[in-house]
């Protein structure tokens, strides 16, 4: 009998032949299809079609009728991720020039837009066309929720004040959202009801939001060669993360005011602060305050699961694959 990390591994080589019929690389104008390409192949851990994949290996064996969905919430995610090292000029993506640096904006746009449709047209895919009513309503709701979780994300990076309540509605919007909707469309194709799908897609939510806490972590306190990306650049680009807004509500005095000092730089010149900023969080128990909200919200999704009526395969597979994202390096 196979283990929980074998058939994973499956079902990621599964998806990455269902990525690679795609066939980017041998479309034209390449100029268009070729960052497409040049993205997807970065690779990535795959999680979000994993838990859409293994959503539907809870309720059915059939778990590869998921495959087109989880191929479109992959593509989908990826759009985002170069839109997003667009607009925050982020120079790499897993250890790699992002496209825009690479092609230039205008060309990360673009290939950015195709690859929006490109997710449309594999979700389309499905082979049960009487689901897509319901598939499609799942995911447009997080497709617009992302677009507004990263609006509020820019916004507050112009504001002074913003609360911890308000970045965890945007983290749910920005992040967690389409890690609930993987889990909730896999569900419905694998033939759960609507209310049984919902309570994964809640479980998606509570593990996003850990997610997004732990990559604020990592961002600060990470390993960059393990990470992908250079370490420091929330703090570069003063991001309103948990950590930050915690650290703004917990120091006092001439710390406060170094921390504030800091933020009304320009990005260049806070380039060379991200150790003192580090420091500063170190005085408040910035990093054991954001390990407990990861721990929290991970504890919370595991609960979700527990009343659930999963295949006892299913359910193996989503624990795996919660304690690997609940310890995450990268």
């Amino acid at each position: 009998m196979s283990s929980p990390k074998d058939i994973l591994a499956g079902m990621h080589r599964a998806l990455e032949e269902k990525l690679s019929d795609r066939s980017w690389e041998h479309r034209s104008p390449h100029g268009l299809f070729t960052p497409i390409h040049y993205t997807i192949s970065l690779g990535g851990k795959r999680l979000r079609p994993l838990l859409c994949c293994v959503a539907a290996r809870c309720f059915t064996e059939q778990w590869q009728r998921a495959l087109p969905a989880a191929v479109a919430l992959e593509v989908f995610h990826n759009f985002t991720l170069l839109h997003d090292d667009l607009m925050d000029r982020s120079p790499l993506r897993r250890g790699q020039e992002t496209v825009y640096r690479r092609w230039g904006d205008n060309t990360a746009i673009l290939s950015g837009d195709a690859m929006s449709i490109e997710a449309y047209t594999a979700l389309a895919e499905v082979e049960d066309k009487g689901l897509l009513p319901a598939l499609l309503a799942s995911f447009n709701k997080m497709a617009m929720e992302v677009c507004i979780g990263q609006q509020l994300d820019m916004e507050y990076e112009l504001r002074q004040e913003v609360t911890v309540a308000e970045y965890m509605e945007m983290i749910r919007l920005k992040t967690s959202v389409l890690l609930g909707a993987s889990l909730e469309i896999g569900a419905l194709i694998g033939g759960a009801d609507s209310q049984t799908a919902h309570s994964l897609y809640e479980a998606g939510v509570e593990l996003g939001l850990a997610f997004q806490i732990q990559d604020d972590l990592l961002d600060v306190y990470g390993d960059e060669a393990t990470f992908g990306k250079p370490i420091g650049g929330d703090i570069i680009n003063a991001k309103k993360t948990l950590l930050l807004l915690y650290a703004l509500e917990q120091l006092r005095g001439s710390e406060l005011e170094e921390l504030r000092a800091i933020l009304e730089l320009s990005p260049e010149e806070r380039r060379g602060q991200v150790a003192h900023v580090r420091s500063l969080y170190e005085r408040v128990g910035v990093r054991a305050y954001a390990t407990q909200a990861v721990e929290a919200h991970t504890a919370r999704a595991y609960s979700l699961l527990e009343p659930l009526a999963l295949s006892q395969e299913g359910r193996d597979l989503l624990l795996t694959l919660f304690a690997t994202l609940a310890g995450r390096k990268s």
